[in-house]
């Protein structure tokens, strides 16, 4: 079996949803991942955050303006009287359903309600588009299989025991459609995944059942060796490596979320980017043995960086130092991405700015500290294992005429990692692109 997941994007119009069925193959046993309608979730967030605030006539006019948006889609989408007076009950129902929450008491948990409503919209749309066509397919409630535990970790063996039940149910049927993003946290409460959304959703299904292959399909003919947006004739990689992939998301390729390789590279299940827009490119394919040795294979950057310098001469010849400072950021929930020491002093460098001045007043208390803002974190992706030589020396060599803060190498047998101000992003991936590929 296959899993297939569509972006917002491939489900973005009438046209693009009636489009996915040039792609999916009915004869095929697969499971067909959506997220919500592109814009949904946006408008939803925004919904909420008015209630939250409320402001129930701002609310108001969002849920009018984006049904309005709905009831057009599905004039496009249907061509028959029946198909479209399904497709009318269907948004009806949605949207009276989050107009109703204006009257409760609003918490966090009818805020996930209503974000949950996007993707619900999308895959039963889809699945009546089917049913007009004469399609047949099974809709699988997300709400019912997929679920998370106490600390918003998803319960894979608890997802596969539900969602094999529930396939063995339908023998005969080959086309399944399921919800991306959504899921049921531990009290059983609806809530999402947070990380990865609909990427994370159908890794974990194919992590669960060990599918084929996972098939993540998006508007971009895989994933680029650097940014096409800034970068001219860039190309896509046919083929990468878990690791490697997991980098370049993690610092900077859109395409995909890091946390959605996780799940599919410990179960060892294969993971296809493809592009709606032309579904007979090859994409890229991400596989436990798919990078290529001794080779640079990526380049990716990563905005919005702050870095934090702390020097002290209580960190020579000491222990126990590093550890008390992590410990502040471990409190604050603040991830780090690089970090570089000497004898008596250590940089490091955050995404999540939200606990900051809290955090570098405590920091404080162990040295000096300066921050510098708005930098970018490079990530170079290849083939740095221990044999490897020269390498490095020739990323560093494309980088030399512009000023580095910092360079992490060693941590990752997969990327050199350079730091350097945001206005010089544009050069340092462009030079890079020239001198490595």
């Amino acid at each position: 079996m296959k899993i297939l997941k569509f972006g917002g994007t491939s489900v973005g119009s009438a046209e693009r949803i009636k489009g996915l069925t040039d792609i999916v193959n009915p004869e095929e046993r697969q499971i067909v991942v959506l997220s919500a309608v592109a814009g949904t979730t946006n408008v939803l967030v925004e919904i909420g955050k008015a209630y939250l605030n409320g402001k129930k006539d701002e609310a108001k006019q969002l849920i009018i303006d984006h049904k309005n948006k709905y009831e057009a889609l599905i004039k496009e989408l249907f061509s028959t009287e029946n198909g479209y007076k399904h497709g009318k009950e269907l948004i009806d129902y949605h949207f009276n359903l989050i107009s109703s929450l204006s009257n409760d008491l609003f918490t966090p948990i009818e805020e996930k309600i209503i974000l949950a409503q996007g993707e619900l919209m999308s895959t039963t749309l889809w699945h009546l588009y089917l049913q007009e066509r004469g399609i047949q397919s099974v809709l699988l409630p997300a709400l019912d299989f997929m679920k998370i535990d106490e600390d918003n970790e998803p319960l894979v063996p608890f997802i596969k025991e539900k969602l094999e039940a529930i396939l063995a149910e339908y023998p005969d049927n080959t086309l399944f459609i399921t919800q991306g993003f959504i899921c049921r946290n531990f009290f059983g409460e609806i809530d999402n995944l947070r990380r990865g959304g609909s990427d994370y959703t159908a890794s974990l299904i194919g992590a669960a059942i060990q599918a084929d292959e996972v098939q993540i399909w998006t508007d971009i003919d895989g994933m680029h060796n650097n940014d096409p947006r800034i970068v001219k004739n860039t190309t896509p990689i046919a083929n990468l490596s878990f690791d490697e992939a997991a980098e370049l998301a993690y610092f900077g390729a859109k395409i995909l979320h890091p946390q959605s390789v996780f799940p599919a590279q410990r179960y060892n299940v294969p993971v296809r980017l493809l592009n709606t827009m032309d579904p007979k490119a090859y994409g890229t394919l991400i596989s436990k043995d798919g990078g290529q040795k001794g080779a640079i294979r990526a380049v990716a950057a990563k905005d919005e960086i702050t870095a934090i310098h702390i020097h002290s001469s209580r960190m020579l010849l000491a222990y126990g130092f590093l550890r008390k400072v992590f410990e502040i950021f471990e409190r604050y929930k603040t991830p780090i991405d690089m970090i570089t020491t000497s004898e008596v002093a250590v940089s490091l460098t955050i995404d999540d700015t939200k606990n900051l001045t809290d955090i570098i007043r405590e920091v404080e208390d162990f040295g000096s500290v300066s921050v510098d803002q708005n930098q970018t974190i490079i990530c170079i992706v290849g083939d740095f294992g221990a044999n490897m030589h020269g390498y490095a020396a020739r990323v560093l060599d494309a980088v030399k005429h512009l000023p580095l803060r910092m360079i992490s190498y060693g941590g990752s047998d997969y990327n050199v990692s350079i730091l350097l101000d945001s206005s010089h992003k544009t050069e340092a991936l462009r030079s890079l692109h020239n001198r490595l590929f």
